[in-house]
């Protein structure tokens, strides 16, 4: 007798996640309309600047034509401490 299932039948069939597709979805340089993604994102890793707005989700998508230029800056934490952000604007 067979101490395991025989060869198709495992545990986890069917069961993986669908991919979320984050990430980046336009680059610096390129022109983007109102209301078109940006960024999708988990957490806030790029903050929305000039023309930008934040999604319930951290999705960042523009507000006006424009094209897209990325910034860094230093940000004062409230222990005063500083950290870099990337910063994306619509100009």
């Amino acid at each position: 007798m067979a101490k395991t299932k025989s060869a198709s039948s495992t545990k986890r069939l069917g069961r993986d996640s669908q991919p979320k597709y984050l990430g980046i979805k336009l680059s610096e340089g390129q022109k983007a309309k109102p209301g078109i993604i940006i960024v999708r994102q988990r957490g806030t890793k790029l903050f929305p600047g000039k023309n930008v707005k934040r999604g319930s989700d951290d999705t960042l998508y523009a507000m006006k034509e424009g094209v897209i230029k990325f910034t860094v800056k230093r940000k004062r934490r409230f222990d005063n401490s500083q950290r870099l952000i990337k910063i994306v604007n619509v100009v």
